[in-house]
């Protein structure tokens, strides 16, 4: 076992930290359920706490804590508990706790009054402030240097379980982030960048969050500017979305962080997971951080592989070079959205419709039109009002945009193929992505090859070392690197109109594309 799981199991059994995590479990059951929901608002239960205390590595003579969401206090405490029983543990801890959340103040006082009288008893010097302001607000000024703005605390390390709402509604926080060039979405990442400029050269920061930073648009300013600040040192997942917050309805996938404000990379980053909250269900594995991270990537796209197969993977698709651009194709979201278009929607084909696809007509591998049976419109009127909703008929290769993480795939595709349905327009709803040729359908053999090459399971499992949410977005699509045109069209003609078993069109694409 290793000093790090000991550390974890001694922090889970620590008598002091199961009396503040019943203080949590109490502030919990005082916290109002919408409320917390609305605010992105989840306490750490006790055994992720003690996993995440556990990964501070350097041993620190003065410790200056930083916990910028504190809740009921159990990570900060799990942190100082688990640098006073080190065997050479600091003669100085400083704790600056920030939490706004006035029903939690009570219990946030009283478990640091707990780890007081345990650092008394260590005789560690022990001092605790506690600011129920706005984070954000206040980094900012700290930050910005501003004329009444606190002076910069020597920050040595953090950890932090931030709130995971959103931040569209709020231009005011928008302009403070502004003011200090952080451009974000979410408040975890406001948290997140603020932190890692606040810590000093050589700090360390444990974060837990959703893992949706790794990838996309949305999150490309943040990551360039947080990877320039922090260099990682391990990554944590968690096999179930509900693993690490059991008690709450957390719909993202988590993933603790572990990193140093330094702008000198590790050779390799820690890749660990758990099938639940503890740690012996814990399995891990190290990867070149060139494999985590790509300084040549302009995206600083996160890839997180955990097992030889996943690393496999990687290389087989990495070695794809070709855009969709260089493949004269591209990828949209199916135009029609059901209920805005509710009126035009039929159960059943009929005069003047044509075929609207979901993800129910997916059958494999071809569109298996119409479902008569099933719940969803087969068909939409086509008029004036759904004109621009339609595209031709052509042969078009679609994937299905929604999954879940427990379900087998995450990149699903299909074909439509129209010789096998009579229509000359139809319809995407907005639940499938569909690639096409400007606006028009592409050659059989190449959507062959295409659909083939995104079924495969190296794509798969590529896709989600990235992908760490469950919608397979055309931004997301269009990220993926492909085998050239030529190559798709010979892999389309070996499959002659069918679509394989998984085991059968694995061993056709390694066979056909990898080198």
């Amino acid at each position: 076992m290793t000093v790090e799981a000991k550390r974890c199991l001694a922090l889970g059994e620590s008598r002091l930290l199961k009396e503040i995590d019943q203080a949590r479990q109490a502030a919990r059951a005082n916290l109002e359920d919408t409320l917390r929901r609305e605010r992105g608002q989840f306490l750490t239960p006790l055994p992720v706490a003690a996993f995440m205390a556990a990964l501070f590595a350097k041993p620190r003579k003065e410790l200056r804590l930083l916990d910028a969401g504190a809740g009921a206090g159990i990570l900060s405490a799990a942190t100082i508990v688990a640098y006073i029983n080190r065997v050479k543990p600091p003669r100085f801890i400083k704790l600056t706790a920030f939490e706004i959340d006035p029903v939690l103040l009570p219990f946030l006082r009283h478990s640091y009054a707990l780890c007081a009288s345990a650092c008394e008893k260590k005789g560690i010097e022990f001092s605790c402030e506690i600011l129920q302001k706005d984070f954000i607000e206040e980094a900012v000024n700290i930050l910005r240097a501003d004329m009444f703005a606190p002076a910069k605390e020597n920050y040595n390390i953090s950890i932090v379980n931030p709130p995971y709402s959103k931040i569209s509604n709020d231009p005011r926080t928008r302009q403070l982030l502004s003011s200090v060039g952080i451009e974000t979405s979410n408040l975890y990442t406001a948290f997140l960048a603020l932190i890692a400029r606040l810590l000093n050269k050589g700090g360390e920061l444990v974060a837990i969050t959703p893992r949706s930073f790794c990838n996309g648009p949305y999150f490309r300013p943040f990551r360039q500017q947080f990877l320039d600040n922090i260099s990682l040192r391990r990554l944590h997942l968690f096999e179930s979305r509900r693993a690490a917050f059991k008690d709450d309805a957390v719909l993202q996938e988590t993933i603790i962080t572990h990193g140093v404000r330094t702008t000198e990379h590790p050779n390799r980053v820690t890749i660990s997971k758990s099938d639940g909250t503890t740690i012996e269900s814990l399995s891990q594995c190290t990867r070149a951080y060139s494999d985590v991270v790509s300084l040549q990537d302009s995206e600083r796209i996160i890839h997180i592989t955990s097992t030889a197969v996943q690393a496999r993977c990687r290389r087989e698709i990495t070695q794809f070079n070709n855009t969709l651009h260089d493949l004269n194709l591209t990828v949209s979201t199916g135009r029609v959205v059901d209920f805005r278009s509710r009126e035009y929607l039929r159960a059943s084909p009929g005069q003047n419709t044509v075929p609207l696809i979901y993800p129910c007509h997916f059958n494999g591998g071809y569109i298996d039109w119409p479902k008569l049976t099933g719940r969803k419109p087969n068909a939409i009127i086509r008029n004036q009002a759904t004109e621009s909703l339609l595209i031709p008929a052509g042969v078009y290769v679609l994937v299905k945009r929604f999954s879940s993480k427990e379900q087998k795939r995450r990149v699903v595709a299909c074909i439509y193929e129209p010789s096998r349905i009579n229509a000359d327009f139809l319809g995407f709803e907005n639940h499938v992505n569909y690639f096409h040729s400007e606006g028009h359908g592409i050659p059989l053999d190449v959507a062959q090859g295409l659909a083939a090459f995104l079924n495969s399971t190296a794509v798969d499992v590529f896709f989600r070392q990235f992908n760490g949410h469950t919608q397979v977005n055309a931004s997301d699509l269009k990220r993926l690197r492909f085998p050239s045109r030529a190559a798709l069209a010979r892999l389309g003609l070996v499959l002659k109109g069918q679509m394989p078993e998984q085991e059968t069109l694995d061993h056709i694409v390694r066979k056909e594309l990898v080198k």
